[in-house]
């Protein structure tokens, strides 16, 4: 999907208001947010449709301001910690698949290995930032990385591949 410069900042706005308001499905319960990571899947997109750049500002911007914005995350550590991890997400993404053939399988592969990186950086982040709240061990990064993320991880697994794959195959009309 080739588009202009113009279009591309248009979808990234759209993504980043999306991540800002997909949060407001699960806040209610906000451990279902926390396990369905709904901001993950706009800079995810982001990183796959419009490339590195956008996708490394959409993983910035996306925690920061709605934590600015809506209280929620939390600014410190959560919200620092996960523009880390979804800046990962966003130039892994875009960078994996550039490198990768873009087929599903491609798509798949990008996304396992971007949501590694991000995960990786989430850690090394809250590593660095959490003890001076509490110590941070390896413990809680396996669960808040991928135990209690499970759900969340399953849903962009079924989510972005279908969602990338679709629109690469169908360009947006002018």
């Amino acid at each position: 999907m080739k588009l202009s410069e113009t279009k591309k900042m248009v979808w990234a706005a759209f993504l980043l208001v999306l991540g800002w308001v997909l949060p407001f499905f699960t806040a209610q319960i906000p451990e279902i947010g926390k396990m369905l990571l709904p901001m993950h899947i706009p800079v995810l997109l982001g990183g796959f449709l419009l490339g590195w750049k956008y996708g490394l500002l959409l993983g910035v911007l996306t925690p920061l301001l709605r934590s600015l914005f809506f209280t929620m995350p939390v600014m410190y550590p959560t919200a620092i910690a996960m523009a880390f991890e979804l800046s990962g997400y966003g130039i892994g993404a875009a960078c994996l698949y550039q490198k990768i053939p873009h087929s599903f399988k491609g798509i798949c592969l990008s996304l396992v290995g971007s949501m590694l990186i991000g995960r990786v950086l989430w850690g090394m982040s809250m590593w660095v930032l959490l003890p001076a709240v509490q110590p941070f061990t390896f413990s809680m990064f396996l669960a808040g990385a991928f135990a209690n993320a499970l759900p969340g991880i399953l849903l962009q697994f079924i989510l972005i591949p279908m969602l990338v794959y679709i629109m690469q195959k169908e360009p947006i009309p002018s």
